[in-house]
């Protein structure tokens, strides 16, 4: 297949951009990167030529590999200001990485339209739920343990690795929701965000894709890996400075809302209307 250099040229300039703002948000709301990687690959992948059934597994793989740098650097910043909730990680780090594994295997089995619908209905969930929550909204005042934990812990690595992001969209909401300080909650959200990432990556890394763009291994395209990383690896520190110095609670509604119009496109495609 033949590619047009000016077009490359404008995904590049377009990948640099969606790079710097996933980086940001990652550190600022721990809303993890790939909640905008994920629809911005697929139709940078779809403009070039890309779509397939095998589509979805691309963009989600190669959004996990991004977040495997852009969490370990927004971790290390945040522990640099003792935000991280290491006894919470300890905790849930084997359910956690026991769903995201999981999830490879049924996300390999899965259709590209398939991935698209879940992406979009559990975006759509987490965009009404940034827009319209309320730091006061509480279920209990500490994290639970026990069976809670078990389902709990595995289902946010298992919905996390089906939509490609790391643990901060379902990670932030359920401690904050449990008692945990919002700032300490996107903290120790980076750390989920790892322990979703690196399994999944592992996994995806061996997964065949059939139709793929150029230097791909697995499903993770490596061009656009770096490109994104490059950016992010700049922009999450940036984000978790900002987040222990703002109050984004407007930042957060406005997000909240593109990403639930977001949701709707990718549902709209998905269901082929």
């Amino acid at each position: 297949m033949t590619l047009d250099p000016a077009l490359l040229v404008r995904l590049f300039l377009l990948l640099l951009a969606i790079g710097a703002l996933a980086g940001l948000l990652a550190g600022l709301l721990g809303v993890g990167g790939g909640i905008v990687l994920v629809p911005a690959f697929h139709y940078s992948f779809t403009l070039l030529g890309f779509a397939s059934d095998a589509l979805m597994q691309i963009c989600i793989a190669t959004s996990l590999a991004t977040i495997v740098v852009t969490s370990a650097r927004s971790l290390q910043a945040h522990d640099k200001r003792g935000a991280v909730d290491w006894a919470i990680l300890k905790r849930w780090a084997p359910g956690i990485v026991i769903g995201a594994a999981i999830a490879v295997v049924v996300a390999a089995q899965l259709r590209s339209g398939t991935l698209q619908a879940i992406f979009g209905g559990l975006a759509l969930i987490v965009g009404l739920y940034m827009t319209f929550g309320r730091a006061s909204w509480q279920i209990a005042p500490q994290m639970p343990g026990g069976a809670v934990r078990a389902a709990a812990a595995p289902l946010i690595g298992f919905l996390s690795v089906l939509m490609g992001i790391g643990g901060g969209s379902f990670g932030v909401p359920f401690m904050t929701l449990h008692g945990v300080a919002i700032h300490r909650a996107v903290a120790t959200a980076a750390g989920f965000g790892l322990l979703i990432a690196v399994p999944s990556v592992i996994g995806f890394a061996f997964l065949p894709v059939a139709v793929h763009p150029p230097l791909t291994q697995g499903a993770i395209n490596i061009p656009t890996f770096l490109v994104i990383v490059s950016m992010t690896l700049l922009t999450a520190p940036l984000g978790a400075r900002l987040a222990h110095a703002t109050r984004p609670v407007l930042l957060k509604r406005v997000f909240g809302a593109f990403l639930t119009l977001v949701a709707l496109t990718m549902l709209r495609r998905a269901l082929g209307f």
